[in-house]
């Protein structure tokens, strides 16, 4: 199969695209740059901008990728197969992200982070440096992953989030902060503490209020909301939904379909 790459778009003869590659007009992408079949890339991207801090590291983009238009990927960072990204989105070196990463519309990743599988981040987030995010794990409009404890210096402490953790609109998690699996951050949070798997957390500053298995639905008090996959499984692929289905939530991914 061939790829479809616009006139008014500039891609190095460098740079490794799969079959069945979409390059939409005004893109740009550079020699260190390998991206995998089925991709689409819209209008007036920048994929691959180098950058010395990548440390010769290419920018790799898995499979059946979607980045609409305006977004820019520094070289040196990593995303399985899936990547979805909204408009305007700025991806910084050595991000290493999983299968399924949906990045929102304005999001900005500072790099030097990691992130699961399956993630999905909405508009206009935020994620520091020495970030670490776990599996199935959603961040809201305008969360805030934090990391200078001392602003400004170098002592950068990321926020780490373990799986399937939910965190609210307009949230902000200081620097070094863990969260613990399926737990879940209320919205307009200030989080600057260490919080126990299961929380609802919520207020400024932040604590654990209850468990978040004790919340209901608030349209019906009779069903659990959390965990969330027992109630929502939309955008997920069929083999993670069986899991689900059948109560194993330590989903193995190295053998599974995308």
């Amino acid at each position: 199969m061939t790829n479809c790459i616009h006139p008014s778009a500039i891609v190095s003869p460098k740079a490794k695209l799969g079959d069945n590659v979409t390059v939409g007009p005004f893109t740009v992408i550079h020699d260190n740059v390998q991206i995998g079949a089925g991709a689409r890339i819209d209008g007036y991207c920048e994929l691959g901008y180098p950058t010395a801090l990548a440390e010769g590291m290419s920018l790799v983009i898995g499979t059946n990728a979607t980045i609409r238009s305006h977004s820019v990927f520094y070289e040196g960072s990593s995303f399985g197969d899936g990547l979805v990204t909204g408009h305007h989105v700025t991806v910084r070196e050595k991000t290493i992200a999983g299968k399924g990463f949906q990045i929102g519309t304005m999001a900005d990743i500072q790099g030097h982070c990691e992130i699961g599988h399956y993630v999905k981040t909405q508009s206009s987030v935020t994620i520091g440096q020495k970030s670490k995010i776990g599996n199935f794990v959603w961040l809201f409009p305008g969360t805030l992953l934090t990391n200078d404890p001392n602003p400004p210096s170098n002592d950068l402490q990321g926020v780490e989030l373990e799986d399937y953790v939910v965190v609210g609109v307009k949230s902000t998690l200081l620097p070094g902060v863990r969260i613990g699996k399926g737990s879940f951050v209320a919205a307009h949070s200030l989080v600057g503490q260490d919080m126990p798997e299961d929380s609802l957390i919520s207020g400024v500053p932040a604590k654990r209020i209850l468990k978040a298995s004790d919340m209901r639905l608030k349209g019906d008090v009779r069903v659990k909301a959390y965990p969330w996959t027992k109630r929502f499984a939309r955008g997920y692929p069929n083999y993670v939904i069986e899991q689900w289905a059948n109560g194993i939530d330590i989903v193995e991914f190295n053998s599974c379909e995308t």
